[in-house]
């Protein structure tokens, strides 16, 4: 297009369209009114949530399901402030998304004069909680500000990317040439160290992967390393869904004895993309993790691989790249080390642990998955999802993910689904959410009704915080604040336009949730957890 002159809130947009920018998260307002200036000539679509928190969960649930960053748009002050939780939620879960906040003019920061929405040090609070975060002070630096923040988001481990511009700087003109997407690759392993896996790999005899969020977009190269070398698949919450149906899948957390058991007797265990974090691997703090034999870890961070268990061969590299290595040299006859009857073992082992109440749990997220194959599940921190992150085998990769790990907030689960519609429109997304915490994030159900999302939203009544109060009455406490009252659902849903049912039996689950996912917008259902036959044991 040759170089033209834009608005830096002109070229701003024009910057996000070069890069695969589809949709945008935010709430207008007089601090971000100019970069609004181009969007509506864009081909980039904006939604608007009820809160700004809601915009970061948006964000955040549209980039796990199409792997590139999700893009919040917030005032400065409350609006940035109101985001902060979402950004938590994002770097614990290490999902790229890009933050881009008004400020007010330069030559007003740090002078504490009390202009509207003013705060001491804006950058500085978003330090802690951002890979990046930067002070558009010179308007020509925009194209190289952008072009480094998405350089970041996709070279090394993903999290959040805060940029913020002045005002005043907002409204300034700047030249723009032709753009590109930004462009940069994670980091390559050592030839050294993928040779010396290549020989791990060859004198194993009892293997096994471990399959972290990281590893996600290799699945079919982890598929292929696996059955070269006979090994049983564990796949950690973010990665759920990347092996169904697979003989070595072993969709189970290794917070579980049986899995821990078959870890421990494993002479290699290659963890690919896993912080190894304690909600995952020790969900239960109880210290029990084994020590491994032969453990690999393979990791696009630095720093992640100096953190948690001690790796015999620490690998600084993304999956893919890895493996891109590694394949060729393991090639021809697959490796016997009897891996699809540990990984079953394994499975029934789980299973066997599961009570009663958490398998009728299961029971109905596998209701989910058997009705409606392909569906995207997104859950919130309440009791079946804490079953299902258990045990539970998504029908995809990208197909299960939930607040209930990594920072753990809640009220993610309804904004965090809607963001996931917009990432595929046509999926069915079920939103499976407490009452407790819909509460926190209620009125996204208007956000939903307004973009057409096609969520499903699922609300498991158990009549409060159930999961807390279960916890106090196991350490002898009694519980005290754990019953907030919850609104009819139904009249919610009729409020804002949606069709609803509460269910009598759960056997009902599946013709409601067909009936349902024909529609082209938002629909509710609700399970109560005693006034529902068999939701629970």
């Amino acid at each position: 297009m040759g170089v033209v002159t834009k608005t830096v809130g002109e070229a701003l947009i024009d910057i996000l369209e070069a890069n695969g920018v589809e949709a945008v998260f935010g709430i207008p307002g007089v601090h971000t009114v100019e970069l609004y200036r181009g969007l509506a000539a864009s081909e980039i679509r904006h939604i608007t949530p009820r809160h700004e928190q809601g915009a970061g969960f948006m964000a955040d649930g549209y980039a796990r399901v199409t792997g590139k960053p999700g893009v919040a748009l917030v005032i400065t002050g409350p609006g940035l402030t109101n985001t902060i939780t979402a950004m938590a939620q994002a770097y614990q879960d290490s999902v790229p998304m890009l933050v881009i906040s008004g400020v007010n003019a330069r030559a007003s920061l740090g002078h504490g004069r009390g202009k509207l929405h003013e705060l001491p040090d804006q950058r500085a609070m978003m330090a802690p909680l951002a890979l990046m975060t930067h002070t558009l002070l010179e308007p020509s630096d925009l194209p190289a500000v952008m072009d480094r923040a998405f350089a970041i988001l996709q070279s090394r481990r993903p999290g959040p990317v805060h940029i913020e511009i002045p005002t005043d700087v907002m409204v300034e003109k700047i030249a723009v040439g032709d753009l590109r997407p930004s462009k940069a690759r994670g980091p390559r392993a050592a030839q050294a160290q993928v040779l010396e896996l290549a020989e791990k790999c060859r004198k194993a005899q009892r293997p096994a992967i471990l399959c972290g969020g990281g590893s996600v977009a290799a699945a079919v190269k982890i598929r292929l390393l696996a059955e070269r070398i006979d090994a049983p698949l564990i796949t950690t919450v973010n990665a759920r869904g990347m092996f169904a149906g697979h003989p070595l899948s072993v969709p189970a957390s290794p917070s579980l004895a049986a899995v821990r058991n078959l870890l421990a007797a494993s002479d290699l265990v290659i963890a690919l993309g896993t912080q190894m974090g304690q909600t995952d691997y020790d969900m239960y703090a109880d210290g029990g993790f084994p020590e491994l034999a032969d453990l690999v870890r393979v990791d696009i961070d630095a720093d992640q691989l100096a953190r948690g268990p001690e790796a015999a061969l620490p690998v600084l590299s993304s999956v893919d790249q890895l493996l891109d290595d590694l394949l060729p040299l393991l090639e021809g006859p697959g490796m016997e080390a009897d891996g699809a009857a540990r990984a079953k073992a394994c499975r029934e082992a789980v299973s066997t642990w599961l009570s009663p109440k958490m398998q009728a749990e299961i029971g109905v997220l596998e209701t989910i998955r058997e009705t409606l194959p392909g569906c995207i599940i997104v859950g919130d921190s309440t009791q079946a999802i804490y079953s299902g992150n258990l045990s539970f085998e998504a029908g995809r990769p990208h197909g299960w993910f939930n607040a209930a790990t990594g920072f753990g907030a809640l009220g993610y689960g309804p904004p965090a689904a809607i963001g996931a519609s917009i990432g595929e429109p046509e999926t069915p997304v079920i939103c499976l959410v407490g009452d407790g915490g819909l509460q926190f994030s209620l009125a996204e159900i208007g956000s939903a009704r307004d973009c057409g999302a096609k969520v499903i939203f699922l609300v498991w009544n158990n009549d409060g915080y159930g999961e807390i109060r279960t916890y106090m009455l196991d350490c002898g406490i009694e519980p005290e604040g754990v019953t907030p009252s919850a609104p009819d659902f139904g009249k919610i849903a009729e409020a804002y336009g949606l069709p609803s049912v509460r269910l009598d039996d759960v056997s009902e689950l599946g013709a409601a949730l067909q009936r349902f996912s024909d529609l082209s917008g938002p629909s509710l259902i609700e399970i109560h957890e005693t006034g529902t036959r068999g939701a629970t044991a």
